[in-house]
């Protein structure tokens, strides 16, 4: 019998929470550059979600790609994304010239919007362009049918109409046709932004398009030109394997290269642009109706997060600096503080220093025989890479796991690996079939003489081993010496290495393993103390909630009458507000950090159970990749990962509810004390660390 539930789309949800993140831009009590990050974020999410999503199911329609949708479904939901984002395009370009620029201008900043340069500024511009801008300019002719230029994903370029002179014909008032020229704004040779001489205490800055504009008809002499306008487009940037056997280094260093000329997913063209002119551009380039998205007259807008800033600090947002955690600086070894208790990190709020720490401890511990890790998205000039090899030049047997498929760090990964198996590392790579997206870490000891209790150490987080990323996602990690955890993390490395198929696991959850059936288990057991007259309860904190099975039990839990508040950062197709969802209350967080650590917490008649995990309740998480979910079993421990899932719970500042019909409303309470969650976090966490007063 089938059940009545619904969902909402993957794609329209995913929007929903970008439209979220364009809601920042709007927020007057953010400085005015933090607010125009958000303009950034916005445009870069969008560029990714059409790159891979809406590149999907254009594949479906040109029967390109295997899938479950079928091509009428996958038209379908194209039509309801480009009505979605071209409305949201034209919020866009509202908040950005009646909220952003007339604050600019209220701080003396003032960016040129397609008018002529000031007279005070046309020698500049001049003569910036002459020596900056020309010399890299590379104009081409198109005709209808051109298929001789390619034009490049994620470059902006302009396309110019114009006539050529011709005296005697103007005499004659013969009408003459139009000459179309396309050209690529320069990406790497000048800055997108050009901050020009001051006047009169006031700053102003322009767009390298307008100097380019403001110049065309040096660019094409003889000709005069009628109108410009700024186009953009993106092509699918997924990689499909559809034989993962082979060398797969080479196999996806191949599908890398192919990226740049991916099928055309999307073509955004300046909404001013005359409906003549664009279906010119249309017709050369063999774009379709159903590839257009609406534009203003500058695309690539993205590039907003380095748009200059000529007055100084006060007009930016400065979080403050991770800080220090008592206890490990007192005891001074990671590894002796660990034999004493579990730490638990939040990252960005602590240093993410201390996990380098317990790396280079491991390299030079002569105690120490072996490390293995996991590596999903390592960084440029990565630390934790530069530890390993630490350890591997002093005799470490180190073993890396490397996911290869980890989407736009493909080839970082590749130059990471590399370099760590030229240094003597043991290099494991991406499982067929299979991505790793599990972030764990081991570090085993030689067995000690006899009487002493050998110890190993393990690091389990919800986020990646990059330092980068540490500074501005919000993630938690577990540092532990529990030595039943470590027996379970040994039997991941050993699905990693193919020396265990059928593992069975004492605390750890583990994706295409135990996570599914242990994850029901638990919301059934809520169900079966609420059917008993006790209290359910489940507070699920994820970037993703997309898989349907999970998204049905939940159901079922909230018919029941167990109560459920979720945050969810991003994708939700769980419909809030329905019969069969009464009891559950989805919030969504966004602020200075990107809101990143996955929590679940079962009340379980007070017998509570929390675990962190690296795994959202995507069906590709669930189903196609291993993660590792872990429990945390140190009471105080505990009791501070709930205390701030209530602090999130209590955000009335940077909190939305998800309604029903997947807009973001604002958090509307009787507390009359504003709670920022992420400020909250961090004075919360700051008490616990100035001075630490637990027990050793």
């Amino acid at each position: 019998m089938e059940n009545s539930y619904q969902y909402f789309n993957r794609d329209i949800s995913w929007l929903s929470f970008n439209y979220r993140v364009l809601m920042e831009a709007e927020d007057e009590n953010l400085p005015i550059y933090e607010r125009i990050k958000f303009l950034s974020i916005y445009s870069s999410n969008l560029e990714e979600f059409y790159e891979i999503r809406v590149a999907e199911h254009r594949s479906v329609l040109l029967k390109k790609k295997l899938s479950e949708e079928s091509a009428a479904e996958a038209e379908e939901t194209l039509a309801a994304i480009t009505e979605e984002v071209n409305r949201q395009q034209r919020e866009y370009y509202r908040i950005f010239s009646e909220r952003i620029l007339p604050e600019l201008n209220r701080q003396n900043i003032y960016l040129y919007q397609g008018e002529e340069p000031a007279p005070f500024h046309e020698e500049f511009v001049r003569d910036f362009f002459n020596e900056e801008v020309f010399p890299f300019l590379s104009p081409v002719i198109i005709q209808t049918g051109d298929i001789r230029t390619f034009i490049r994903d994620r470059r902006l370029y302009l396309v110019i109409r114009m006539r050529k002179r011709n005296k005697r014909a103007k005499e004659a008032e013969e009408e003459v046709g139009y000459v179309y020229a396309l050209m690529k704004i320069p990406y790497s040779k000048v800055p997108r932004f050009i901050e020009l001489p001051p006047h009169e205490g006031k700053f102003y800055i322009i767009f390298i398009d307008d100097i380019i504009r403001a110049n065309l008809s040096s660019v094409f002499p003889g000709y005069e030109i009628e109108s410009c306008y700024s186009v953009k487009i993106s092509r699918d940037a997924d990689i499909y394997l559809d034989d993962e056997r082979g060398n797969i280094v080479e196999n996806i260093r191949e599908k890398v290269k192919k990226r740049k000329i991916g099928a055309l997913s999307r073509f955004m063209y300046d909404r001013a642009m005359p409906a003549n002119f664009l279906a010119f551009v249309c017709d050369a380039f063999g774009i379709r109706a159903d590839d257009l998205v609406q534009g203003g007259r500058y695309n690539n807008l993205q590039d907003l997060a380095k748009l200059p800033n000529p007055v100084g600090e006060r007009l930016e947002l400065h979080p403050s600096l991770p800080m220090r955690v008592s206890f490990l600086d007192e005891v001074g070894s990671v590894f002796k503080a660990l034999k004493r208790r579990d730490i638990l990190l939040h990252f960005p709020y602590e240093s993410f220093d201390y996990l380098i720490r317990f790396l280079m401890e491991a390299a030079f511990d002569p105690k120490v025989n072996e490390i293995k890790i996991t590596q999903y998205r390592v960084a440029e000039n990565s630390a934790v890479v530069n530890a390993l090899i630490s350890a591997a030049r002093n005799g470490k047997k180190v073993t890396v796991f490397v996911e290869l498929k980890a989407r736009f760090d493909e080839e970082n990964n590749m130059r990471a690996a590399e370099r760590m198996e030229q240094a003597g590392i043991r290099i494991i790579y991406s499982i067929p079939g299979l991505k790793v997206h599990a972030k764990v870490a081991v570090i085993l000891r030689k067995e000690t003489a006899e009487g002493f209790k050998r110890r190993d150490f393990a690091y389990l987080s919800t986020g990646n081993f990059n330092e980068k990323t540490a500074k501005i996602y919000s993630d938690m990690a577990l540092l532990t010496s529990n030595a039943e955890i470590i027996t379970d993390i040994n039997k991941v490395f050993a699905i990693l290495e193919g020396k265990m198929k059928e593992p069975t696991f004492r605390h750890l959850l583990v994706a295409r393993f135990n996570m599914v059936p242990e994850l029901t288990r638990m919301i059934q057991r809520e169900i079966e103390h609420v059917r008993a007259g006790r209290r359910g309860r489940i507070i699920l904190k994820m970037n993703g909630l997309h898989d349907q099975r999970m998204i049905d039990e939940l159901y079922r839990a909230s018919e029941a009458g167990v109560d459920i508040d979720l945050i969810v950062r991003g994708i939700c197709c769980l419909m809030p507000e329905r019969p069969f969802s009464a009891n559950i209350r989805v919030t969504r967080i966004v602020d200075m950090f990107l809101e990143h650590a996955r929590v679940w917490y079962f009340y379980n008649d007070g017998d509570e159970e929390l675990f962190l995990t690296s795994a959202d309740w995507m069906k590709r998480n669930l189903s196609r990749r291993i993660e590792t979910a872990f429990p945390i079993l140190d009471p105080e421990i505990k009791r501070e990962v709930i205390d701030i899932l209530r602090v999130q719970l209590s955000d009335n500042v940077k909190a939305c509810w998800l309604d029903g019909e997947l807009r973001n409303r604002f958090k509307q309470d009787d507390n009359p004390v504003k709670v920022r969650s992420q400020l909250a976090i961090y004075e919360y966490l700051r008490g616990k660390n100035a001075p630490d007063t637990r027990k050793s």
